[in-house]
């Protein structure tokens, strides 16, 4: 097995006994937590760390993982922030869209025929809330954030067809030190926003983000179809 592509048993017992499951970009983001919550339910994980714009890297993990019933699509990267639209460049942009997009289709094309051949499978994406509500200084983040959404809408209506539900976690305001860093988060101006925008006037823990992808990724989700779950304690909806 190559050293992109980590192998956690299961470490306990639960919703998600007897499923196998790939997550991307593992060591950033919601992988963590995910991959822990995960093989307490019962999951096998296969873990890819790394950002994935290369066009082969998708194809290349899921034929290495072999069939799966859950693909986790965690993309992100943490530069893109505090630029006015005027100061950001096309390659700010293309970005964007390398990590959190063009990775996002190469993953569900690569991963669809085998959940169609089972006529099962689930894909959660993290996303964000970032589209739903207006933000300055995101015009990059949030075009690539605001594609992804619109893509799993349109897919998740495609693949529901063959009995393979798509849906995305639209979060903000969750506890992971690539966006809140633990001392952005002791600064006392950023616990006063916190309270003000957030009507739960704190931050989500991790642990209640990946029980909403456990959730979309057990049987109890099949009724669930391209839907842009908000996730931001009332900021978004």
């Amino acid at each position: 097995m190559s050293p992109s592509l980590k192998h956690h048993q299961p470490a306990g017992s639960g919703r998600l006994n007897n499923k196998k499951a790939l997550v991307t970009q593992a060591e950033d983001f919601m992988g963590p937590a995910t991959i822990d919550h995960f093989t307490q339910e019962g999951a096998e994980v296969f873990a890819s760390d790394g950002i994935l714009t290369d066009p082969l890297t998708p194809d290349a993990l899921l034929d290495e993982a072999g069939p799966i019933d859950i693909l986790v699509v965690n993309l992100a990267t943490d530069n893109l922030y505090g630029k006015m639209a005027d100061e950001l460049t096309d390659t700010d942009f293309e970005t964007a869209f390398e990590v959190m997009v063009y990775p996002l289709h190469r993953l569900v094309r690569a991963v669809t025929p085998q959940m169609k051949e089972r006529q099962a499978g689930k894909i959660i994406v993290y996303g964000s809330a970032v589209p739903l509500r207006p933000m300055a200084r995101l015009a990059a983040y949030s075009a690539a954030r605001g594609a992804q959404i619109s893509y799993v809408k349109s897919v998740g209506t495609e693949l529901a067809r063959d009995n393979i539900q798509m849906n995305l976690i639209a979060q903000n305001w969750v506890m992971n030190p690539a966006y809140y860093p633990p001392e952005l988060q002791a600064h006392p101006k950023f616990q006063a926003n916190l309270k003000r925008e957030v009507p739960l006037g704190r931050l989500a823990r991790p642990e209640e983000d990946t029980a909403l992808a456990v959730f979309l990724a057990s049987n109890e989700s099949d009724f669930f179809v391209g839907q842009a779950i908000p996730f931001s304690g009332g900021w978004a909806s």
